[in-house]
């Protein structure tokens, strides 16, 4: 119970209102020149520490122009991998440099949870990698500790690869035939999807230990 307890107060971030606003921070991108650009950032930042995930503003950008969809979806994914490398040095030449700040600053991480990751490692470092890459379990997570735990990176480059574009370009093919809708729908019940995004997020960390 103790355990559940400080896992869900790991997440005290993620209040309805800072949510939100970071959601409409990251949808104002949408309209600037350098869209495009943030949004590889956005995934490049979200492989390593930052908590929001591509896929937001790679909607919005694909609502307002969905004959680029997949373009945006090819984005995302490079943006994904390289931040994945990133996150797969931190591990390898960094941690113990950053392990505290990552500890008490970003959600998620803690000693438990790696240990957990380094028992998953030594049966299926391949799909550890790629589960994490498609599904709501953690790629930050993932990427760090594969380079901590000296996963081969041919292995991790190629789950990475092939996971986060599956992911990046089912967005894309969903936004290309009901986009606009789709917009209007995350617009219209954000809260609710507030929720299901923080029982999804807070999942992904369980999946680490009962499903990975």
């Amino acid at each position: 119970m103790t355990s559940i307890k400080s896992k869900l107060g790991s997440f005290h971030f993620y209040t309805f209102g800072q949510l939100r606003k970071l959601y409409d921070w990251i949808l104002s991108w949408s309209h600037k020149k350098y869209s495009s650009a943030a949004l590889f950032i956005l995934a490049f930042a979200e492989s390593s520490f930052f908590p929001i995930p591509p896929d937001v503003l790679q909607i919005a950008l694909s609502v307002s122009k969905p004959k680029k969809s997949f373009f945006y979806a090819l984005i995302s994914s490079v943006g994904s991998v390289l931040g994945g490398i990133l996150g797969y040095f931190i591990g390898l030449k960094l941690w113990g440099i950053l392990k505290d700040f990552f500890f008490t600053y970003i959600p998620g991480f803690t000693p438990e949870i790696f240990n957990i990751i380094q028992d998953k490692y030594e049966l299926y470092n391949f799909w550890v990698v790629f589960t994490a890459g498609f599904t709501p379990i953690p790629y930050k997570i993932i990427t760090i500790s594969a380079g901590l735990f000296g996963i081969g990176f041919l292995t991790f480059i190629i789950a990475s690869t092939i996971s986060r574009s599956a992911r990046f370009f089912l967005v894309a093919t969903s936004i290309y035939f009901f986009g606009p809708k789709m917009k209007e729908f995350i617009d219209k019940y954000f809260n609710l999807l507030t929720i299901i995004f923080l029982i999804l997020l807070i999942g992904g960390f369980f999946a680490i230990k009962y499903i990975l």
